[in-house]
């Protein structure tokens, strides 16, 4: 289903919602859940956790869906509650370090992960865990403006455009965050391909 006609499926839902039909708001959910629960999991690394801000950010969102006026996508609002409610988790919970490192569900965009998925040898699946390592260890140390930037554009393929709404900024800001924190993983897994 493309982008276009999800819009207008979400619009048509969002109109049935702010009319009064409650069971329109379970589409939406249904439609989100499994992107706004990977979403937080960013954040907030307990997978529990993350269903439960999940759940309070869709609540958060429903309230707030009579004031929702379309100006952007029903998705692109939904993420920005989404991030703001996990951020709000972890600064009542004093900013915590995360008990579990992020899941990186491949190394997609350092180039090198075709390589090691074809030589599934014991020493590449070392090397490959070492640079999942890394690449999760840098992403977690990021200041989170980069690390939001860089986990909308890379995990949950964003455009640019709907990232800055997302953050509230302009896209070139979004670009510039992209290009430092792709920079310090860069930086960091250097070594390791000069291996």
């Amino acid at each position: 289903m493309s982008n276009e006609s999800q819009a207008a499926i979400d619009k048509r839902l969002v109109e049935r919602v702010q009319a009064g039909d409650k069971r329109a708001f379970d589409l939406l959910v249904k439609q989100y859940q499994h992107k706004i629960i990977g979403l937080i999991g960013r954040y907030v690394y307990d997978s529990h956790e993350a269903m439960d801000i999940a759940q309070e950010a869709f609540i958060k969102a429903y309230r707030a869906l009579p004031g929702f006026r379309g100006d952007s996508a029903f998705y692109t609002w939904l993420y920005r509650i989404a991030i703001n409610t996990a951020k709000n988790h972890l600064v009542s919970r004093g900013r915590r370090p995360p008990d579990v490192d992020v899941d990186v569900d491949d190394a997609q965009y350092l180039g090198a992960d075709s390589q090691l998925r074809d030589l599934d040898t014991p020493e590449n699946s070392l090397y490959r865990e070492e640079m999942e390592r890394v690449v999760r260890n840098t992403l977690n140390r990021l200041p989170e403006d980069l690390r939001v930037a860089l986990t909308l554009r890379e995990f949950e393929g964003m455009s640019y455009e709907d990232i800055a709404n997302v953050m509230d900024c302009p896209v070139g800001t979004v670009r510039s965050r992209i290009f430092r924190a792709r920079e310090a993983i860069d930086k960091e897994i250097a070594p390791l391909l000069e291996r």
